[in-house]
């Protein structure tokens, strides 16, 4: 009788736990279903807007139309790949920065501000460093890895997605976007 109700009381729980684990999923299942969709990432269409706080205490806004094209680069001070992709970014800036725009976008999320700030004076970074503290700009530009970054024209529109390039290659595309050249 004894191993009869133990038997028993543990069916018991087991049905009320996948009970409460069945809601729950529902829950999340009617959460995401009914969420607004995330923005369309795809060339020739419109960026995600964002405003972000920039390292030196401004606000910028990225998506929309601008005065110029503009390279938008997602890095984080511990990936290895940023570390070799910056000196092309800063030779790209020097060369070309008063026709478009360069914003490094530090998944900050994921970094402590110690070492975004240590990368960005030892390497002399002089184009503006936005800090995605939550996550927000990475998540609806669907960040996978770093760096990755995104070529957009002056109407706010993505024209490629790049990761890190010869710095020949880098500056090839980033003269093809400042002529205005459509897919650079």
């Amino acid at each position: 009788m004894k191993k009869t109700n133990v038997l028993f009381g543990l069916t018991a729980l087991a049905l009320v736990l996948m009970g409460v684990w069945q809601m729950v999923r529902t829950d999340q299942i009617i959460r995401a279903a009914t969420a607004p969709p995330k923005p369309v990432l795809a060339v020739t269409m419109p960026v995600p807007p964002e405003s972000l706080k920039g390292l030196d205490g401004k606000d910028y806004t990225i998506g929309g139309a601008r005065d110029k094209p503009m390279l938008l680069n997602f890095w984080a001070s511990w990936c290895g790949p940023c570390h070799e992709e910056v000196p092309a970014l800063k030779a790209v800036y020097e060369r070309y920065g008063s026709q478009f725009d360069l914003y490094a976008v530090n998944v900050s999320k994921g970094d402590r501000m110690k070492d975004v700030k240590s990368f960005v004076s030892q390497y002399g970074v002089k184009f503006p460093v936005l800090l995605d503290s939550t996550g927000g700009a990475a998540n609806d530009y669907r960040i996978l890895f770093v760096p990755t970054s995104f070529l957009i024209d002056k109407e706010g529109r993505l024209v490629e997605i790049i990761h890190v390039l010869p710095p020949e290659e880098l500056e090839m595309k980033i003269r093809k976007l400042v002529e205005g050249g459509g897919e650079a």
